[in-house]
């Protein structure tokens, strides 16, 4: 009964073209949106809670899930240029391996989203108020109002972090009411981040406080920390994978880009190659200069990352300047080695560009909940159509107070880990789509084709399993919770309103004409081609 539903991949691609998103989106455009997502919170703030988990083992950490990223980017760039429609993981796995496993795979991709636009939100809130408060502006937020409770891994007399909150709101009402942000601003956004980074390894791999010993121990927790424990470099990695999880975020763009065919490979492999460079190096330069040591716990294991414990520790004066306890690590980094103007510099990079990243986020969960609700697998009522905004503003208003209420209330480090978690599930279904399509339609043009496929499909399986079971096991735990409850949701509703299980199999309009507007960075004002 499970696998009684595989919706026609003609019938997908006859859909999306009836009703599709307009397309606007170029190669070098798809290339500037996936780096403007891939370059965030991963690197800018994760750096610490990779460092806590490996010490200076973080740049391997780096290497391991860039190239567990990069199978997974090759099966990707095959299967999005061949169904260049909304939907991402969900859609290829609807029309490969049924319509339940694809619920699953939906459902998992509304938690990765969501949780990770509230990670994100946590990340800038330690820029900003360690940049534009503490430094710009001499002001120091009490500790209740920067910091969720202390039991949730927060700070001592933590109780709600109010800029978090405020900046998830805020994005949310901006993609509500549909204000646009043009290719050109994206554009912007992304040399501001990418001249930062760069700036910070230039500064920091040349630095007279650079020194080859802070790498020594390399593994503190050594290369594999044991199942479900979170530590290692392995451990390490599986969080780390964060950092790159936004060319997953390119494939949901599929239907808004001009020639997919060809755009959408070179904008994956692209934009994962040009971020997976820039974070070893500025893993290099950041534990070269000032260290990247775990705090140890009992028996020489690190404290776990975003755990009450660490939190009690990172509050001593002893562990005050240590890279594993910053909110803001790059710039903590850079002034610490003596660069505090340079290191504002890069907190106001950070501070303008990370709300980018949250509304690409949100917009790629909004455009899934569309796609589902497209099926019959959700009410459709959920992505209503604004009459004026022209955006399903019901669920991103849904979707925004959820993401707030995260990032009000939980620590980088636990967000981060609980994304993956959903996002390592939908990449290994991914790669099954890969290879059942390969099987039962071989014919069909294929512009770009996965190399060995026998070694990369099974390589992205076992990877995205290997670093899923790496993974602190409290993080584990949520994806089976949140996949039961959606096997609640689906036997109780979705499955007999399923358009394809009520036999039909082009879904009808829905009730208001989709013109959905985009407005995420990297989509070009309409209009122009």
């Amino acid at each position: 009964m499970l696998k009684d539903r595989v919706k026609p991949l003609d019938a997908i691609l006859a859909t999306a073209e009836r009703k599709s998103l307009h397309r606007t989106l170029g190669a070098f455009q798809l290339m500037l949106f996936g780096i403007g997502c891939i370059i965030g919170t991963g690197i800018f703030v994760l750096t610490a809670a990779g460092a806590q988990k490996a010490g200076p083992g973080l740049m391997l950490a780096f290497a391991i899930a860039g190239a567990v990223c990069v199978v997974a980017a090759l099966c990707y760039a095959e299967i999005a240029s061949m169904i260049p429609v909304a939907g991402s993981a969900y859609t290829y796995s609807y029309a490969t391996v049924g319509e339940f496993i694809a619920w699953t795979v939906g459902w998992a991709l509304v938690l990765e989203y969501a949780i990770a636009a509230s990670a994100v939100s946590v990340g800038w809130s330690g820029y900003f108020t360690g940049t534009i408060l503490n430094d710009t502006f001499g002001i120091a937020l009490p500790p209740w109002l920067t910091a969720g409770p202390l039991a949730f891994g927060g700070a001592p007399g933590g109780l709600i972090n109010l800029p978090a909150m405020v900046i998830a709101l805020l994005v949310t009402w901006l993609l509500m009411i549909g204000t646009s942000e043009s290719a050109k601003v994206n554009a912007v956004l992304v040399l501001i981040k990418v001249t930062a980074l760069t700036a910070f390894i230039a500064l920091t791999l040349n630095s007279s406080q650079f020194d080859a010993s802070h790498f020594n121990p390399f593994l503190p927790a050594g290369v594999f920390g044991g199942w479900g424990s979170g530590v290692g470099a392995v451990g390490a990695a599986a969080t780390i994978f964060f950092a790159y999880v936004g060319f997953d975020a390119v494939s949901t763009a599929a239907e808004e880009t001009k020639n997919p065919q060809r755009n959408v490979p070179i904008g994956l492999v692209g934009s994962l190659l040009f971020c997976t460079l820039f974070y070893i190096l500025v893993a290099a330069g950041a534990i070269g200069t000032i260290g990247g040591q775990p705090i140890m716990g009992p028996g020489g294991i690190p404290f776990p990352a975003g755990s009450e414990e660490l939190a009690r520790q990172c509050a001593m004066p002893q562990h005050a300047d240590a890279l594993v306890c910053s909110n803001e690590a790059l710039a903590h980094v850079l002034r610490q080695i003596g660069f505090g103007a340079i290191g504002n510099v890069l907190g106001y990079a950070a501070i303008l560009a990370l709300p980018s990243v949250i509304l690409v986020l949100l917009f790629a969960q909004t455009r899934i909940f569309f796609v589902m609700s497209r099926d019959g697998l959700l009410p459709e009522g959920l992505s209503k159509v604004h009459p004026k905004w022209k955006t399903p503003y019901v669920v991103t208003a849904i979707t925004g107070v959820v993401v707030a209420v995260g990032a009000a209330f939980f620590p980088v480090g636990q967000l981060a880990d609980i994304a993956n978690a959903g996002t390592l599930y939908a990449f290994a279904m991914v790669a099954v789509a890969v290879m059942v399509l390969r099987r039962n339609d071989p014919a069909r043009v294929r512009s770009f084709r996965v190399p060995a496929l026998i070694v990369i499909g099974p390589a992205t399986i076992i990877g995205c399993a290997f670093l899923f079971l790496n993974l602190p096991s409290e993080a584990m735990l949520v994806l089976p919770i949140w996949t039961l409850i959606g096997c609640l949701i689906y036997f109780g509703y979705s499955r007999r309103n399923s358009h394809l299980g009520r036999g039909i199999i082009e879904t009808p309009e829905i009730e208001v004409a989709i013109t959905l507007e985009p407005d995420i960075p990297g989509i070009a004002d309409r209009g122009r081609d």
